[in-house]
């Protein structure tokens, strides 16, 4: 039987907002999504749509990877 794989995601939204002195809730009007959807992101409790990644590292001119890391035990 294949071993399950297990995988961590990790947000580093929270560290440009801060940079950035920008709201949970002026970064959702920017991206389009609730102050809740950004919440949960930067406590890494909801894997967000590429869509949203885009637009969130769009938001901060940074690339996709620099906002978000995905690691994958075996």
């Amino acid at each position: 039987m294949p071993k399950k794989r297990i995988s961590t995601f990790e947000s580093h939204i929270h560290v440009y907002r801060a940079m950035e002195r920008m709201t949970q809730q002026e970064l959702a009007d920017k991206v389009g999504v609730s102050r809740q959807t950004i919440i949960q992101l930067e406590r890494n409790r909801y894997n967000p749509s590429l869509l949203i990644a885009y637009d969130i590292a769009s938001v901060f001119e940074v690339p996709i990877e620099q906002l978000f890391t995905f690691t994958s035990l075996v």
